[in-house]
């Protein structure tokens, strides 16, 4: 039986513009070994996120990026080979941020065990995860939607903004996304309850916006940026308020981007905050709370969009910066045993 290897996929060199498959490098090396506290983990599903895109790019971030030859970071789910934790045995399935490799040694704080009796365990990478979270907090902390407002939401049928507008319709509010393609606008709307989604990449999208919002826009969540929150702004309410959250269309870009006419939102006091899920953590609990209750009540509804192996990994990313994915985008690194 041959020796295991841990594979993993490191930064080659720093992308310019949108990365390519020279950017990454598939290597291997021997099996690390847990030490007092720790566990080490056979990665069964890893996260493919848009931030990923600042990590890797040697800019001064809100968080540590990735050096050349380093395991490029992403959040993981993972099965314990073995534990050195009190808190942890064998078997254990857990969410962690392992990266890009197929084993990894963690620390028992830095993880958290998952029942596969309460869901899927990939859903802890998606809707119950860090994107569902970040349009929990973001939408309900920040944008504060009330009944019969309207919430509109870019990149709609993605992890955060399908969870975005689903939530706006649990709280009573009119929920109207952005997508870039008929069938996700039909997936949004058919599936996912939204009230309207428009195709930004068909038409003109201003005239979709006031037809598809004819009272206005109360709250903006925004993941794209660029036309589309240029589109966006000249329908914003009196107090409407923005939750920033991220700006997919401009992670490339090797020039300096124009910005929009901010004068929308002096006029109509807009409130934007741009915030990080990592800085409110202690809004797990109620998070897990409310948004594990939907899904099992179905009320909370979500799509995977699934890859098979490690070695996918880059090509996948480079797929998500331009919105070939359809859903939330994992990567399988390893055969599931809870299914």
């Amino acid at each position: 039986m041959p020796t295991p290897v841990n594979r993993q996929i490191v930064l080659r060199r720093r992308p310019v513009g949108m990365p390519k498959p020279g950017d990454f490098d598939l290597v291997e090396s021997p099996l690390p070994a847990p030490d007092d506290g720790e566990i080490l983990t056979r990665t069964l599903y890893l996260s493919l996120d848009p931030y990923m895109r600042g990590r890797i790019s040697g800019v001064k971030s809100y968080a540590q990026g990735v050096e050349l030859g380093q395991v490029i970071v992403g959040a993981t789910v993972g099965e314990v080979l073995e534990s050195k934790h009190p808190g942890f045995a064998k078997g254990d399935i857990v969410q962690g941020y392992s990266g890009w490799q197929s084993h990894a040694v963690a620390a028992g704080g830095a993880v958290r065990k998952l029942d596969p009796r309460q869901a899927p365990v990939s859903t802890a990478l998606g809707v119950l995860g860090m994107p569902g979270m970040t349009a929990y907090v973001g939408l309900l902390d920040i944008g504060q939607p009330k009944p019969g407002e309207t919430v509109v939401v870019s990149a709609a049928s993605g992890a955060v903004g399908s969870a975005v507008g689903q939530i706006a319709k649990i709280k009573g509010a009119r929920a109207v996304g952005i997508a870039g393609s008929q069938d996700k606008c039909d997936y949004v709307v058919g599936e996912l309850g939204f009230d309207a989604c428009v195709n930004y990449k068909k038409g003109d999208l201003l005239a979709e916006l006031k037809v598809a919002c004819p009272g206005g826009i109360d709250v903006y969540f925004e993941n794209v940026g660029g036309d589309v929150l240029r589109a966006v702004m000249q329908l914003l309410n009196m107090n409407a308020r923005i939750p920033l959250c991220g700006l997919i269309s401009e992670y490339n870009a090797t020039d300096t981007v124009p910005g929009p006419n901010l004068r929308p939102l002096l006029f109509n006091r807009v409130l934007v905050k741009g915030f990080i899920v990592s800085d409110h953590l202690a809004r797990l609990p109620d998070f897990l709370k409310d948004c594990g209750g939907w899904l099992r009540e179905g009320r909370l509804k979500h799509r995977e969009d699934v890859v098979i192996g490690l070695e996918k990994a880059p090509e996948a990313f480079i797929g998500l910066l331009q919105g070939r994915n359809f859903g939330k985008l994992l990567v399988r690194v390893g055969e599931d045993p809870t299914k």
